[in-house]
């Protein structure tokens, strides 16, 4: 199948993405978008011929338990609504704990690293095969960016990806960006992972922007991409042409004219891979079967997966407890490395909750960021984001805070407004925030409607 130039829907560039020339797709957040009430920008898209995929981000498959059947359903029900040729979905966890473990559940509202090992690689088997089952069209699994390494790992990536597709039969969407993201920060050569690849799975291919802070490449999507990730297109496409090639973008969008450029140098990464491919051609082997494959076949398990979960549920659940519960660092995990991710995964908890409820900012002002981060370091995420921004209030509430009288009462009054089983009056509430440079409606609602719940990503 092939899928030709594409671009990250998002609603922020919608009108843009419609009016550009030479897009043959786009790629959706699954979670972002309801089957009953698709974004008319989307069905415009659609009747033009534009091919829509839905990318789901909270699955969490290579986690510990069984996919949550409601989750599979609704990812099934995004491709049908959308007459997809496929879903997409990633290689990592996003929560730990619960009964599996006799642990309290957490959250990590981010995609994390599972580690390359046999009893996680068996568990991400079982997992991908009881998704397989659950939807209507061809599954493909994205690598992940990540910020540190599980000690003790037996597979490198290359060879954890290649027995996965021998052992189901999964496509693969490789995200060419995470691959130089994992060459800064876990020092993983890109064209040793490339060589390793069974590239006749490759369904189709990311590529995004991101930033080096302080020796550390964080994953943004809010930047532009650089050369290193082109130069591992043009690479990749040496080895196969790729089905489809995708640019990501989900914050700090530019102007569509810079899009356009970007798209314009990931069409010249793949030109040059494949005419570099052809000059090769006569020296070139033909293309390796699964390099560090198992025998095992399709269909097959390698041994049960019963306990083998619950070793993984622990290990997992005592990494995700320390990133977002301030307990200790396990044994053998770099400790500055799991720092930094900690620390990134509180900042973005407090971005999006600014975003789910753009209200807290107003009324706690210049203050906002740091009581967040404050509460987020050793409070973890008890469900989505909504709740965390009700948790976070009523947080603040508890310890008289803050001091300004009139906007702790306009906090309370928005969080009995959204704890109570109906929406209350919120008088106070508009006046602060017009006071305080928010804009609340004539019916008496303070700013916009809030945007769709965000789920985990792997920026």
């Amino acid at each position: 199948m092939r899928l030709g130039s594409g671009i990250g829907w998002r609603p922020e560039i919608a009108d843009a993405v419609e009016a550009m020339a030479g897009i043959d797709w786009v790629e959706v957040v699954a979670e972002n978008v309801c089957p009953g009430h698709l974004p008319h920008s989307l069905l415009r898209l659609r009747e033009r011929g534009v091919t829509v995929v839905p990318h789901g981000v909270s699955l969490g498959l290579g986690g510990a338990d069984r996919p949550d059947a409601r989750r599979l359903s609704a990812l099934a029900e995004r491709a049908e609504a959308l007459g997809s040729p496929l879903v997409t979905e990633h290689i990592a966890f996003v929560r730990a704990g619960g009964e599996l473990t006799a642990s309290p559940r957490l959250e990590a509202g981010h995609l994390l690293p599972v580690p390359r090992t046999r009893d996680a690689l068996d568990v991400l088997c079982e997992n991908v095969r009881i998704a397989q089952d659950a939807l209507p069209v061809p599954l493909a699994l994205e690598n992940i960016a990540a910020l540190f390494s599980w000690p003790g790992e037996e597979l490198t990536e290359g060879q954890f990806l290649s027995e996965l597709v021998e052992r189901t039969g999964v496509r693969l969407l490789i995200d060419v960006a995470n691959l130089h993201t994992n060459h800064v920060n876990r020092g993983e050569d890109p064209a040793e992972a490339l060589a390793a690849l069974p590239v006749e799975a490759i369904a189709y291919v990311h590529v995004a922007g991101g930033v080096e802070r302080d020796g550390v490449w964080h994953d943004s999507h809010a930047h532009p991409v650089p050369r290193p990730v082109l130069d591992i297109l043009t690479g990749l496409a040496t080895l196969v042409a790729p089905p489809g090639v995708l640019l990501e973008r989900d914050e700090n969008f530019p102007e569509p004219a810079e899009l356009e450029r970007e798209l314009a140098d990931i069409r010249e990464a793949v030109t040059a891979g494949r005419e570099l491919a052809g000059e090769r051609a006569a020296e070139r082997t033909p293309v390796r079967g699964a390099a560090g494959a198992g025998t095992g076949g399709v269909g097959v398990l390698a041994r049960p997966v019963a306990g083998v979960r619950e070793r993984l549920g622990v290990a997992q659940t005592a990494v995700l407890s320390a990133l977002v519960a301030g307990t200790p660092v396990p044994e053998g995990f770099d400790r500055v490395r799991m720092g930094v991710q900690a620390r990134a995964l509180a900042a973005k908890r407090a971005g999006v909750v600014a975003k789910v409820a753009p209200e807290l900012p107003v009324i706690l002002g210049a203050g906002y960021r740091e009581a967040f981060l404050e509460y987020a370091r050793r409070r973890p995420m008890r469900g989505g984001y909504r709740q965390d921004a009700l948790d976070f209030a009523g947080h603040l509430l508890k310890l008289g805070r803050p001091e300004d009288v009139r906007a702790r009462r306009a906090l309370r009054e928005w969080w009995l407004d959204r704890a109570g089983p109906a929406p209350r009056k919120r008088g106070l509430l508009g006046r602060v925030l017009r006071r305080r440079g928010g804009r609340p409606s004539p019916s008496g609602s303070a700013l916009p409607a809030p945007a769709p719940e965000p789920v985990p990503s792997d920026s």
